[in-house]
């Protein structure tokens, strides 16, 4: 199944749109046919600069690459394929043949009315139980169109320049079935469709026209979107229609929506993809959470790579009730991926980061070791440097934090236990200090003093980190090494 994400360039990517693009990507790759990547830039009014480039640096930065279309080489917009090109804006000569066909079989007309009169209209026929009257079958005889002129007044107003939209004819009689792969089986009565603008006055056509038009050319065989557009299908039906050309399938997903279930927007948090990358979220958990955004396998299980996903994602599956934006859910998944990255490539990852800060983390030949005491406790990778700062720089002695009542540790209590760790350390040879024999040695004081663990391994841990939360005493105290590790009690002595 050919699938496409044709995204308009109005801004940076919505968590939306890349989950759109997601599963029109696996679509694809199930059906071992192309994921397209085309640009929707007919709104020139609303096109950002630099949307395209985020966009596509956005898709790469998922993993989701297309196979033909609009891409990036080496940071620059390409764009390749035999069905192009694929930016409308460089298509604008193949729209208007086909919206004059339309007026030619009987199914668009031309209409010269301006915004000023449409607008008078619609204040004109508003009514309580009409709202927004539309510019549809039932209006359109008393408006200035080809319907309500003879042909040669509108030759005349046309060759004279005066500016016209040509308008898709709905006939009010028509009911158009839709099959949709979410939501169902679904019919639209004519009489609620409006008379669509195909073919803007700057000849520029709208999205209804283009969107129809590129789809067939391009040949696209699944189209997936928002269900914001689920309204407007049946206008693109009849467009395929009128044309005699075979609709593609469609699917319309459910919306995106904040925890009070209203529609995901940046009044009540970040909506760009961007915003999280800049967080540091990994693709992994971000692909994971938006896969799962409305569709479930039908099983408890709660992690899928990119390849799960193409062996398992099912568009069927998919609910039709709007998905919750679970941020919770979100960052319990950053953390689940975190530690499926292998020790190797954490700490790699890490030591890149750390470096900046420490400069003595570049050369650490136990680094591997110290990075994997915090690998089951990150969330993101840039908390890194704090997590293990504590390694390249003695922190300073807080006795308020050594001191801990959840420990039973009391302030005057502090310099006995510092006094006795000092002295069951200081003997311990440096070839047997390992994370066995500091637990032999500790365990023996506490069992002497008739202590509980936390008395002890509690200010030895805040001793040597300086935090509140950190990897636990052996662990750190057998990475620091015997050397660091009495410096540091020495001095809170």
């Amino acid at each position: 199944m050919r699938t496409r994400f044709a995204p308009s360039p109005t801004g940076y990517l919505h968590v939306g749109g890349l989950r759109t693009a997601l599963y029109a990507y696996l679509i694809a790759k199930q059906t071992n046919d192309k994921f397209l990547l085309r640009i929707e830039d007919t709104d020139q009014d609303r096109s950002v600069p630099g949307a395209i480039e985020n966009i596509l640096t956005t898709l790469h930065w998922a993993g989701l690459r297309s196979d033909e279309g609009v891409m990036l080489d080496n940071e620059v917009v390409i764009q390749k394929g035999t069905k192009g090109p694929y930016i409308q804006s460089e298509r604008l000569h193949l729209y208007k043949p086909y919206a004059e066909q339309l007026i030619k079989s009987g199914h668009a007309y031309i209409a010269f009315d301006t915004p000023n009169e449409i607008e008078r209209m619609r204040i004109d026929l508003r009514t309580e139980q009409n709202p927004a009257p539309r510019y549809d079958a039932s209006i359109r005889m008393r408006m200035r169109n080809a319907l309500t002129m003879s042909a040669d007044e509108v030759t005349k107003r046309v060759s004279d320049g005066e500016p016209y939209v040509i308008r898709l004819k709905v006939n009010p009689e028509e009911h158009v079935m839709l099959d949709d792969h979410v939501r169902g089986q679904t019919t639209f009565k004519g009489h609620t469709i409006d008379d669509q603008v195909l073919l803007k006055s700057d000849g520029f056509p709208t999205y209804h026209l283009a969107h129809v038009v590129d789809d067939h050319l391009m040949d696209i065989g699944l189209i997936i979107r928002g269900e914001e557009w689920l309204s407007s299908t049946p206008k693109h039906l009849l467009l395929f229609k009128a044309l005699g050309w075979q609709a593609p399938e469609y699917a319309h997903l459910p919306l995106l929506l904040n925890a009070d279930r209203s529609k995901l927007s940046k009044r009540q948090g970040d909506v760009s993809v961007s915003e999280y990358i800049n967080k540091g979220y990994l693709p992994e958990a971000m692909l994971n959470f938006l896969a799962t955004l409305g569709w479930n396998s039908g099983d408890a299980e709660e992690i899928y790579s990119l390849a799960d996903l193409i062996k398992q994602f099912s568009i069927d599956r998919v609910q039709k009730a709007g998905a919750i934006f679970n941020t919770k859910k979100l960052d319990w998944l950053q953390g689940q991926w975190m530690r499926r990255m292998s020790p190797a490539e954490f700490a790699k990852r890490i030591q890149s980061l750390i470096s900046k800060k420490y400069p003595a983390a570049a050369e650490d030949k136990d680094f591997k070791k110290k990075a994997a005491l915090i690998q089951e406790r990150i969330t993101f990778l840039h908390e890194a440097p704090d997590m293990l700062g504590f390694f390249y720089q003695e922190p300073p002695f807080d006795v308020g934090l050594v001191a801990n009542k959840k420990q039973k540790v009391e302030k005057k209590d502090v310099p006995k236990t510092v006094a006795a760790l000092i002295a069951a350390l200081e003997p311990i040879a440096e070839k047997e200090w390992t994370i066995g024999k500091l637990k032999i040695v500790i365990s023996a004081i506490i069992e002497k003093e008739n202590l509980k663990q936390g008395q002890l391994l509690w200010p030895l841990r805040a001793i040597l980190t300086g935090k509140p939360y950190s990897p636990g005493a052996y662990e750190v105290a057998e990475a620091l090494g015997k050397e660091k590790t009495l410096i540091r009690l020495r001095k809170a002595a």
